[in-house]
């Protein structure tokens, strides 16, 4: 334990260096915000994913997985739908993206890019959206501020309050210190160390345990029931609505605001393509690689009390001590990545787009810089207090925060991207629509039907948006707009 320690505060020191490091480098806002859009296409890349797949990764999916004949189905679905999502949002949107938030006003933010989108002077869509963002951040933050606890609490015998606060402040220093570049660097070499891990992990416990058939029939033993592809109700037919609520997830992913920071952030639109490759690798990797953690772990450790545990406990029955702290920083990098980039977005909707517009405060500059800095222990502090409780589900709150996003925003970004006929009212309508629809969906416990929210709060801020646009007229200027960010073109890194 003491030697695992020892990797854990060098590691967190490196982190909380990297954001001392970054310091002096964010004096605007557009620079501690996004980083002044020079990121690099690895970077971008790296940090997207990493940022994206947080402590679920490591503790979730190998937990679904484990159990054998009951969760692999639906990990894996899961699974397929994120990596669908992952591929269609590199593809379509990122590009668009850069080029339409750089054209329209230099939108550092989402909120700051609906605004100028659609010449939103009321301000409305930016309250809204800054509104929706600090209240799904505020959650999602807790989720990993919950499971940076557990982890604490299962690797050192921890008290679950004090692994809490010692994950949150380490995260809250190089967030606040550095801003995105910190974030960015930071979930770079995380994404790395997870990169390594979920390798390692399968390959060393296939080995261990005899070879792939000595952990098929280790898994046959354990059950008489037999593993479907397709998940199954009890009358062997297919489970449409567990089968659908899995693929659901990948309708998130256009909605992330702290996975689209990174396409508006990337130093210009041409280097998408080869981000987008080095990301679909890194995914596709590491969820196979985390589904197998979790039925390869069930076969070498069949009766673990919480199966969300498998990934730690197989590194520790594993490994000497000095590798297994290496690799539990794995754990580490999946839950700081992720809330860090979390608690950025955070910020800046806090301060830039709810602070500053009610009390008319320059957006830009030293000032708002530091207000971002304090809103970000703010929000850290009251992550915390979420967090509180030893039984929080990191899985839970992670699935009510990544609905809500990908509901409220995903269909906004995607008709704002490439629908010329959309209106503000338009936009309102369904971004609106969408989110109520999914909170009410989620605290109906399943609604009408038993389907995960994203996906009936998907479709009513679809059809909000369609409806209410061709109901309205579109000002002649956003057309004009429109056309250019379609013709723009970037290759001399000028809008020409």
């Amino acid at each position: 334990m003491v030697i695992i320690a020892i990797i854990f505060v060098l590691y967190l020191g490196l982190m909380v260096w990297i954001g001392v490091k970054n310091f002096n480098k964010t004096d605007s806002m557009s620079d501690y915000i996004l980083g002044g859009r020079k990121l690099n296409s690895w970077v971008t890349a790296m940090s997207a994913q990493a940022s994206d797949m947080s402590g679920w990764l490591l503790i979730g999916l190998p937990g679904t997985a484990y159990m054998i004949y009951v969760g692999t189905e639906e990990a894996i679905w899961t699974a397929i739908g994120l990596w669908l999502g992952t591929y269609l949002n590199w593809l379509f949107v990122a590009k668009r993206l850069r080029k339409y938030t750089f054209i329209s006003g230099d939108a550092i933010t989402l909120p700051d890019f609906f605004e100028n989108r659609f010449r939103d002077k009321a301000h409305i869509l930016r309250l809204v959206a800054g509104i929706f963002t600090v209240v799904f951040f505020l959650v999602y933050t807790a989720s990993q501020f919950a499971a940076g606890g557990k982890l604490f609490m299962t690797i050192f015998g921890m008290d679950y309050t004090v692994g809490l606060i010692i994950g949150a402040v380490i995260i809250l220093a190089y967030t606040a210190l550095g801003g995105f570049n910190a974030v960015c660097f930071t979930d770079t070499i995380m994404g790395i160390t997870m990169f390594v891990a979920l390798i390692i992990v399968p390959i060393v416990a296939t080995v261990v345990t005899g070879g792939t058939d000595e952990i098929a029939g280790r898994l046959a033993d354990l059950s008489t029931s037999e593993l479907h592809f397709f998940p199954q109700l009890e009358n062997g037919h297919i489970n449409a609505l567990l089968l659908a609520s899995a693929l659901g997830w990948g309708l998130g992913y256009f909605g992330q605001p702290h996975i689209l920071a990174r396409f508006m952030g990337i130093k210009s639109p041409d280097e998408i393509q080869k981000s987008r490759i080095i990301a679909m690798v890194w995914v596709t990797v590491t969820l196979s690689a985390a589904i197998l953690v979790g039925i390869i772990g069930k076969a070498y450790m069949p009766d673990l009390a919480d199966g969300e545990t498998v990934f730690m406990s197989m590194i520790n029955d594993m490994f000497n001590p000095v590798i297994a702290g290496l690799l539990m920083c794995a754990i580490l990098a999946a839950i700081m990545s992720t809330a860090s980039s979390q608690l950025l977005v955070s910020a800046a909707s806090m301060s830039r787009d709810i602070y500053a517009t009610i009390f008319k405060k320059d957006t830009e500059g030293p000032g708002i810089v530091w207000a971002s800095r304090f809103t970000v222990a703010v929000v850290s502090l009251i992550a915390i207090l979420i967090a509180l409780n030893p039984d929080s589900s990191v899985f839970a709150l992670v699935s009510c925060a990544w609905s809500g996003f990908g509901a409220a925003f995903g269909p906004l970004i995607l008709f704002s991207l490439f629908w010329r006929r959309m209106t503000r009212a338009g936009a309102i309508a369904g971004m609106l629509a969408g989110g109520i629809v999914d909170i009410v969906w989620y605290l109906n416990a399943g609604g009408i039907f038993d389907i995960y929210e994203i996906i009936p709060g998907f479709i009513a801020g679809v059809v909000a948006i369609v409806v209410v646009s061709l109901c309205t007229k579109v000002p002649q200027e956003i057309l004009d707009e429109f056309d250019k960010v379609k013709h723009a073109d970037f290759s001399q890194g000028a809008v020409n």
